[in-house]
């Protein structure tokens, strides 16, 4: 048996840790509605569940504590819109449409293109309402990858995740009209996020009596570093030692003649203030449950939390400092685990038992056909992921298992990156074929991968690189 066989032997299978998981129930006939968040930039251990000491989310916290926190869940990549596309479309980044973040003028990325069929598109033809709140990133207002033209009865936030990155905007976006929020010439007053949260809780109080599916995209704790003064600034205020954080050049000050959307403010204190963008996203997601509870709608509803990618350093962030990354290697942008490797809590009373833990080895293109298994919808045939309904309902034993994850980066000279078992290949310069390099790691005694071992196995590493050129397919745009 070659060493590839022998190290898949001792692949961790999904298990369901903890008593608790005796209570689990299979039974998914009623159809919940449905609530997935997905922050920005959020760290691996950037909430309390995951490691986090310096930050308080205990609504977060409250969620895995009543449900399932996945401790091997990755996301579809290490930046924005093709981790996002491969949520939105089931396909991990070999295949999905978008897989870089690409800028279109004057508003807006390379839209989802083709008869691509997304999850809004799934769940509504399955009898769901669909909402969308927060930052987008997939396509301009007006085109085909516009998410009121990807399935979505209503949205609302950035259309441009470039956009996104000033929480004070002059507009917003609803249903394909701009929505102006702070006037120009006037003082910016209006916040963002609040602007969009205060929708997403309308869309669950307008669609209390039907099946809903709101994806709700926040855009904390992305940079830029910037939060209204108030409760929770003071809470966080001179706890930490600050190193002022001086803007990303001309343009990035607010009310400044050259104004620059894509730039990042000045922040004197961007430690107290990271933090207190990660404790104003915990209560959104307890204003959400909360909103629940009223509408007497919790128990029939199931909530995702996860992250789209590792945790970022632009505009004053200091993920060395709060540990976002759990000590993993790597950060936003790399195929290390840190860049990739994210929170992932499912609450769903009834279904998932209260304080389950998971090593599942799981990741965004799983998303999309758990939902379809959830909602009695008809999953696309191209989907790449599995149902993870098996060991969120305490049956792990029928749990299939991937036989490889597979992930593409094509900034940085392009990146693409395999974990089979607990063998993880990153393969680095990869459109620079003289510079190419693949490392290997094994996951299992070197989860920080800080021992490359591609010297000692190269049948392994040639194994990998085979997994990489099966998994990875052009189209008309992306090319490795």
């Amino acid at each position: 048996m070659d060493d590839m066989n022998m190290k898949a032997k001792r692949y961790i299978l999904p298990v369901v840790s903890g008593a608790a998981a005796l209570s689990c129930t299979a039974d998914v006939d009623e159809k919940p509605n449905i609530i997935l968040i997905v922050a920005d930039d959020l760290g691996y251990a950037d909430v309390g569940c995951y490691g986090q000491e310096l930050i308080e989310t205990p609504c977060i916290d409250g969620l895995a504590s009543l449900g399932m926190r996945f401790t091997q869940h990755y996301s579809g990549t290490a930046v924005s819109a093709p981790s996002r596309s491969s949520l939105m479309t089931g396909m991990h980044t070999g295949n999905t449409p978008i897989r870089d973040n690409v800028e279109f003028q004057p508003e807006g990325q390379q839209p989802l293109f083709g008869e691509i069929v997304t999850m809004a598109d799934m769940l509504g033809d399955a009898g769901y309402v669909t909402g969308a709140f927060g930052k987008w990133g997939l396509g301009a207002a007006g085109s085909e990858g516009d998410p009121n033209s990807r399935g979505f009865d209503e949205f609302f936030g950035y259309i441009c995740q470039r956009q996104s990155h000033r929480y004070f905007p002059e507009h917003l976006w609803h249903n394909g009209e701009k929505v102006v929020i702070n006037p120009s010439g006037e003082p910016a007053v209006n916040y963002s996020c609040d602007a969009i949260h205060k929708k997403a809780i309308e869309f669950i109080e307008d669609n209390k009596s039907k099946p809903f599916f709101m994806f709700y995209p926040c855009v904390l704790p992305h940079a830029e570093l910037l939060m209204p003064e108030g409760e929770l600034m003071n809470k966080y205020r001179g706890r930490f030692e600050e190193t002022p954080f001086g803007g990303t050049g001309a343009g990035s000050e607010y009310g400044s003649p050259d104004f620059n959307v894509a730039c990042y403010c000045p922040q004197p204190e961007p430690r107290a203030t990271f933090a207190a963008m990660v404790n104003q996203l915990d209560e959104y997601v307890g204003d959400i449950v909360k909103c629940l509870e009223r509408n007497g709608l919790a128990d029939n509803t199931i909530i995702i939390f996860t992250s789209d990618n590792g945790p970022h350093e632009e505009g004053g962030a200091d993920p060395a400092f709060f540990k976002s990354n759990g000590g993993l290697r790597g950060i936003k942008r790399d195929l290390y685990e840190g860049g990739i490797r994210v929170p992932f809590v499912v609450r769903w009373p009834g279904k998932v038992a209260e304080g389950c833990e998971s090593d599942m080895v799981s990741a965004f293109w799983d998303i999309m056909p758990t939902l379809a298994e959830i909602g009695g919808a008809e999953l696309p045939e191209n989907a790449d992921g599995l149902s993870l309904v098996p060991v969120l309902t305490g049956n792990a034993d029928a749990q299939k298992e991937h036989d490889y994850l597979y992930w593409e980066f094509h900034a940085e000279n392009g990146k693409q990156a395999v974990r089979k078992g607990d063998w993880k290949a990153v393969k680095l310069n990869v459109k620079s074929p003289d510079k190419t390099i693949v490392e290997l790691y094994d996951l299992a005694s070197d989860q920080y991968e800080r021992n490359n071992v591609a010297a000692e196995h190269p049948d392994i590493v040639k194994q990998m690189t085979a997994l990489m050129d099966e998994a990875h397919h052009d189209n008309e745009v992306f090319t490795l």
